[in-house]
């Protein structure tokens, strides 16, 4: 468990631990959700950072090919 202070102005310093967990570096946002258990914090992640995160090695897809993919998709169920 961490804790940290709260100042004046309502500001707190992640600890170090935190932040690392979190993977947040100076700059970055944080998302506060509160619950009735507590407040989670979430980073947020620009989406930016999910540029190559999905690969694909097979061979180019036409546009007529990916809406029929998805018609199909939607009459199957």
């Amino acid at each position: 468990m961490f804790e940290s202070r709260i100042t004046v102005k309502g500001q707190t310093t992640l600890p170090k631990p935190v932040r690392d967990s979190l993977e947040v570096k100076p700059g970055d946002k944080v998302r506060y959700v509160i619950l009735e258990e507590g407040v989670l914090i979430m980073p947020v992640r620009p989406t930016s950072r999910l540029f190559g995160s999905l690969k694909y090695d097979g061979p180019a897809v036409s546009l007529e090919d990916m809406e029929r993919a998805i018609a199909e998709g939607a009459t199957e169920g």
